[in-house]
């Protein structure tokens, strides 16, 4: 799966429509195997993406759980001391 699409669900605050768009954009980036469509393929292109995001956001609408709501600074530290770990030399 890309590496640059995040989970969107259960954080406070909650996913914001720039971070679905971008989610959907990496998505419809990485299917269609274009990182910027042609002119004659921008149409259908952008169409995917505007579909995935109303798709997505539905799905993020829609969900449910029990779990308490997770906070983005702690995942995003968490994350870079993952990346951290991994790189360090």
């Amino acid at each position: 799966m890309c590496r640059n699409i995040k989970t969107l669900f259960n954080f406070d605050p909650p996913a914001t429509e720039d971070e679905i768009h971008a989610s959907s954009l990496q998505f419809v980036r990485k299917l269609s195997g274009f990182n910027k469509p042609s002119h004659a393929n921008a149409e259908a292109f952008n169409l995917a993406v505007e579909e995935v995001s109303d798709a997505a956001r539905r799905l993020l609408f829609s969900l449910h759980t029990q779990a308490p709501a997770r906070d983005r600074g702690i995942e995003a530290e968490k994350a870079r001391e993952r990346s951290r770990a991994r790189f360090a030399s």
